[in-house]
């Protein structure tokens, strides 16, 4: 055969591979492949099958042998809806609430679909708050999840077996009645065994299941005047949701020091002060039970947040890490629903136990980790970015204590007597 023809072959032959590789991530071909079989719920694979039917340009992202993937969806605001470190027939890791997709109804404040990583804009409550309407009163009556954030689709600007981005144009108006046009790039990228093992300076036993993923998120103010205090301004959110269970455990170490230097501790009585049963402060660690049965959240200043959090669950076995982006010095914003607090004191993470409100109704039950970025005063066309990183592993309390003492300073045993 001529030299031409093998040319031409291998030619034709990338673009078979090419071709196949882009379609490996439509919803179409996801439903394609997996409708022939059926898988438990609380899998992988039935999570991937359910969300497939809600989007039909969801996107799977996979390492080459299958084992880790998550799933990203562009009609529900660029969310990972979940993952799994033992490929389609793992457990999904993140939270998917069927509840509200299968409710049918739009609700007006708040459409909680899930995803255990999705990107949102603080802040939430106070003279700054994009959730309120100028001039109302901050109760729950009155809030509003910004559209863009809520029910409106993204767009995808490139992705392959390993990474996707997507952006969004958006407004916004703030309790001020102030407006703001910004645009929102968001990438979304799976790690390596390797990559992960460098990225939290730690070893991972050849024994853990694992799979992790990085977003790297940022916004562009597109106003013709700068945000300032005058004007109010936004900032990055992030919020992971997971699911709880009846020992598992979030824990948060901070940094130690001086209250008069470094602030309290932790804010604690969001909902109420949280009971002692609950949390527990131990050294440098904080302890959060988190069996989705008593509606509760705290949250730590730049000063005391290091930039890594985590949740247990024994009976899973599962260590769950998040890492994110911190400055000590910076301004975070009040997230609180409390127009007379000072907008310029708020938290840079929070972490949040879901329970029932007092109508006895529960939104999930799940947990959250979520991480913010510094207040976002930008001149025009300046950007702001944040990083925010999940990591799950599985293994056995032997092979995960060597990870929970590198970045928390604790064995996996001292996690799981907190509360006993």
């Amino acid at each position: 055969m001529s030299k031409k023809y093998f040319y031409y072959a291998a030619l034709f032959l990338a673009y078979l591979l090419t071709y196949a590789d882009y379609n490996a991530f439509s919803g179409e071909t996801i439903m394609n492949t997996l409708e022939k079989e059926t898988f438990e719920k609380g899998t992988f694979g039935y999570d991937q099958q359910y969300l497939s039917q809600k989007d039909k340009n969801l996107i799977v992202l996979s390492d080459g042998n299958g084992w880790s993937r998550i799933v990203v969806s562009p009609k529900y605001q660029a969310k990972v809806f979940t993952s799994s470190a033992d490929g389609e027939k793992g457990k999904s890791l993140g939270f998917v609430n069927y509840k509200v997709f299968e409710s049918g109804v739009i609700d007006e404040h708040m459409n909680g679909y899930g995803g255990e990583n999705r990107f949102w804009l603080g802040p939430e409550g106070g003279t700054f708050s994009i959730y309120f309407p100028s001039g109302v009163k901050q109760v729950y009556d009155n809030w509003r999840t910004p559209k863009p954030l809520d029910t409106e689709s993204w767009e995808v600007v490139k992705s392959d077996r390993k990474t996707v981005s997507l952006k969004k144009e958006m407004e916004v108006a703030n309790y001020l009645g102030q407006q703001f046009k910004l645009s929102i790039d968001r990438n979304i990228s799976l790690m390596e065994p390797e990559t992960v093992a460098a990225q939290l300076n730690t070893k991972i036993p050849s024994g853990v299941k694992t799979v992790a993923y990085v977003t790297e998120n940022s916004i562009v103010n597109r106003n013709d005047f700068e945000w300032t205090t005058e004007t109010g301004t936004i900032c990055i959110w992030m919020l992971d949701m997971f699911h709880p269970a009846p020992r598992a455990v979030t824990v948060i170490p901070f940094r130690e020091g001086n209250e008069e230097q470094l602030g309290r501790i932790a804010t604690s009585d969001y909902f109420g002060e949280i009971p002692s049963d609950r949390l527990k402060i131990k050294g440098n660690v904080i302890y959060l039970k988190t069996d989705g049965k008593y509606r509760s959240k705290l949250g730590l200043n730049s000063k005391r947040a290091l930039p890594v959090a985590g949740n247990y669950d024994p009976d899973a076995e599962c260590l769950t890490v998040i890492t994110y982006d911190v400055k000590p010095d910076a301004v975070y914003l009040s997230q609180e629903w409390n127009p007379n607090k000072d907008p310029l004191t708020g938290d840079a993470m929070n972490a949040y136990n879901d329970g029932p409100l007092d109508d006895g109704s529960i939104m999930g039950p799940f947990l959250e980790l979520e991480s913010v970025s510094p207040a976002a005063f930008l001149k025009p066309n300046h950007t702001l970015a944040h990083k925010h990183a999940v990591y799950h592993f599985i293994g056995s309390e032997k092979e995960l204590s060597p990870i929970t003492e590198t970045l928390f300073g604790v064995l996996v045993g001292e996690i799981k007597k907190a509360f006993e």
